[in-house]
């Protein structure tokens, strides 16, 4: 931005130097001088090196690192050392400030941190699509990762204060940031417990890439606050009663609604509409206990809730003895309230409480005050998970993408622990096959495995395993992987290994099918050199001489003088002119970005219909593929190749042309429904119908598929509507193809 001057450069001071004064409050009154000095030496470098930039909104950048910091300081509780970094966290990358210059000024640890949040800034984005060089730099993270947490923590904060600020940016940017939210960071501030954290953003997520749904739930959120209100207050006044007189120290008995994003979860998971929705609520009690009394407290608290409202047997959940692995301690039950509603009732201290919201960042503070003891549950989770970063960081061979699906899955994603004949507890990813758990055991045993036994009975390599699977490996003497292992295994680890395995394999049959070759041009006394051989390639049409090498070994081709010299000594001949390539049928009922020429496929996972939110994404091979924004793949498209996407829209200027379109019907079996269907899609609205199938179930319920013809998402949702309107039980849904 121009310099500021004047009236406008008074306002810009007195905003910053309110902002920083309101930081400083955050931090505390008990603030030494030396830490003061520190934070200020912080502030005044970056609002000098971000002087005269401004971010996407208008304002001066300097509010970015501002807003950062007081997000690390407010809502996670982090301290000196973290705010200094929150407001360093954009220099070394956008300024000509150095590494070098922050650890000469701030010292070494502050230095380290800020270098492991240059790396993160990078991890998704593809330079030149040179993975070695994005690989490296996820490698470089995940070191940082390990030795320091406040690397994470506050690029966490910097991811939601971006994600609060996204209005600004453009309309692919806003997806492409939200969907890398979802999809990376927040399963990381869930894993790392950051509850708050975690809903906010994915609350976030879903108003840019699902606007509508948003609003709509967001909407009826607010319409039904009252009647919420007053039956959390008829269901907690007479447990009040009870608790008050029971001795405990209850410090909170609050209902809190489910996020507007778990909501819309549930109502895709399970077809339902949001009022059907039962638990869109729950209870939370947290009672303030001595560390030593937490777990009687939380049960006494627990049989006086049951005491009063019958429970459900099979919905307590006790994360008291063996919390999450993100460190989440509690007690939750599910009970019938009044007017017969099941309520789900949430037990903490508050400690336990505060950890839950905060994590990480509560736990460290807990410890360093000295109230956690060493070796308690919540320690164990985050060691545990450290170390498993730390594991991923030994295999060097892992690619970017593995990495990332690696981070993705095995690090981020809900786990099962899977127990070896001794009683060892191997963590998996949810998924994880027999084989997986081999190479989970070691490599070598991996490549060797032939079967397992799983609770005692023998099992294939690809079956699936269960939390709490006792696993026995069974393996021969030699190595027995096989390209099609690669479809069996689950954790990128595994892959990683059989890959290289493979590679391996490929390259001894290349040098064996090479000494074939060399062998071959000797007996014939032709001249082994580079020339003839890129002749050779060339006739066989491979890639390069490996590939025809491998070839050699693997009996695919045969050789002979005579074909030899044709090769290598063709007659000449005028070559004859290739004819024309075909060009691919152009069809333009989508424009792409501002060509109505680029060819383009409706991809098959989503089959986008004219009225849907749509995106083009570039593939390697086929073109241009035309996706839903909400399309299954559409956040790993969006968060991990954002630069391969691009703008689309449908064409409104009158084209028309019909879409093949796939619903399920269900419902209560009647007389004569399938016909009533039938004439509603042919007769009634006139619609192509491609296929029906249609059966009743034996237990008084139909369900099927049609596939129709229409013009567009609103045509479709009126033939669903249409179709609805036959029976009172009756649900009609699109589909996608999986």
């Amino acid at each position: 931005m121009a310099l500021l001057e004047g009236e406008v450069y008074e306002a810009y001071r007195s905003e910053l130097l309110k902002r920083y004064r309101t930081l400083l409050r955050t931090l505390g009154k008990d603030l030494s001088k030396d830490k003061i000095s520190l934070i200020r030496a912080a502030f005044d470098l970056a609002a000098r090196s971000h002087e005269g930039t401004v971010r996407k909104s208008g304002e001066p950048y300097i509010f970015h690192p501002l807003a950062v910091a007081q997000i690390a300081a407010g809502e996670l509780g982090l301290g000196t050392t973290s705010v200094v970094c929150a407001l360093l966290h954009d220099v070394v990358e956008d300024t000509e400030i150095t590494l070098d210059d922050i650890e000469h000024r701030f010292g070494s640890t502050i230095a380290s941190i800020i270098n492991g949040l240059t790396k993160i800034s990078v991890v998704f984005e593809t330079v030149d699509r040179d993975t070695s060089v994005q690989a490296e730099n996820f490698k470089k993270m995940l070191l940082t990762l390990g030795e320091d947490l406040r690397v994470i923590l506050i690029k966490l904060c910097d991811r939601l204060h971006n994600m609060r600020t996204l209005g600004s940016v453009s309309e692919n940017t806003k997806l492409k940031i939200a969907s890398e939210t979802l999809y990376i960071y927040a399963p990381l501030a869930h894993r790392l417990g950051l509850n708050a954290i975690k809903i906010e953003m994915e609350d976030l997520a879903l108003k840019f890439t699902e606007p509508i749904s948003y609003k709509e739930i967001s909407h009826k959120i607010a319409e039904s606050k009252l009647s919420r209100q007053r039956y959390i207050r008829e269901f907690i006044e007479p447990l009040k009663v009870e608790l008050d007189n029971s001795g405990l120290e209850i410090t909170e008995i609050k209902g809190r609604p489910k996020s507007i994003y778990s909501i819309y979860r549930k109502m895709q998971k399970q077809s339902i509409p949001f009022e059907e929705v039962y638990d869109a609520f729950a209870i939370r009690v947290i009672v303030n206990s001595p560390i030593f009394l937490e777990k009687a407290d939380c049960w006494r608290v627990y049989s006086i809730i049951t005491d009063k409202y019958r429970s459900h047997e099979g919905r307590l959940r006790d994360w008291l003895s063996h919390p999450k692995n993100n460190g989440y301690s509690a007690l939750h039950t599910t009970v019938v309230g009044p007017k017969g509603r099941w309520v789900e009732v949430q037990i903490r201290s508050k400690r336990m409480d505060d950890i839950a919201e905060r994590g990480l960042a509560a736990h460290w503070r807990y410890k360093a005050e000295n109230i956690e003891s060493k070796n308690t549950p919540q320690e164990n989770a985050f060691e545990n998970w450290i170390s498993a970063v730390k594991e991923t960081l030994e295999n060097s061979d892992l690619s970017a993408l593995d990495l990332v699906n690696e981070f993705r899955y095995s690090l981020l994603g809900e786990e099962i622990y899977i127990f070896t004949p001794k009683g060892d507890v191997k963590p998996m990813p949810i998924g994880s096959t027999a084989l997986d758990f081999g190479f989970t055991i070691h490599t070598e045993v991996g490549m060797k495995t032939i079967g397992a036994k799983v609770n005692n009975k023998l099992v294939p390599i690809n079956h699936l395993l269960k939390n709490g699977d006792i696993v026995e490996i069974i393996t021969t003497q030699k190595y027995r992987a096989t390209a099609n292992w690669l479809t069996v295994v689950h954790t990128a680890r595994a892959k990683s290994k059989i890959r290289e395995f493979l590679k391996d394999e490929k390259s001894k049959q290349s040098s064996l099918g090479k000494s074939i070759l060399e062998r071959l041009f000797r007996k014939h006394h032709l001249d082994f050199i580079d020339k003839h051989i890129q002749s050779m390639v060339k006739y066989f049409k491979y890639k390069s001489s490996n590939e025809f090498f491998y070839a050699i070994s693997e009996g695919k081709i045969k050789l002979n003088k005579e074909l030899l010299n044709q090769i290598l000594f063709p007659p000449k001949v005028k070559s004859i002119q290739e004819a024309p390539k075909e060009k691919k049928k152009i069809v333009k009922q989508i424009i792409i970005g501002d060509d109505f020429e680029m060819p383009y496929d409706l991809s098959k996972c989503c089959n986008p219909l004219p009225g849907d939110s749509i995106f083009g994404f570039i593939t390697v091979s086929d073109g241009v593929k035309i996706h839903r924004n909400n399309c299954p793949n559409a956040t790993r498209l969006m968060s991990q190749y954002g630069y391969r996407i691009i703008p689309t829209q449908w064409r409104t200027d009158g084209y028309n042309e019909s879409f093949d379109a796939k619903l399920s019907v269900s419902g209560i079996d009647d007389v004569g429904i399938v016909s009533k269907i039938a004439d509603i899609i042919s007769k009634d609205m006139e619609v192509n119908m491609k296929a029906i199938n249609i059966r009743a179930n034996g237990d008084g319920t139909f369900g099927g598929q049609v596939e129709v013809m229409v013009n567009t998402a609103d045509h479709l949702e009126q033939l669903v509507q249409k179709i609805k309107g036959t029976h009172k039980y009756i649900e009609v849904h699109r589909l996608d193809e999986e």
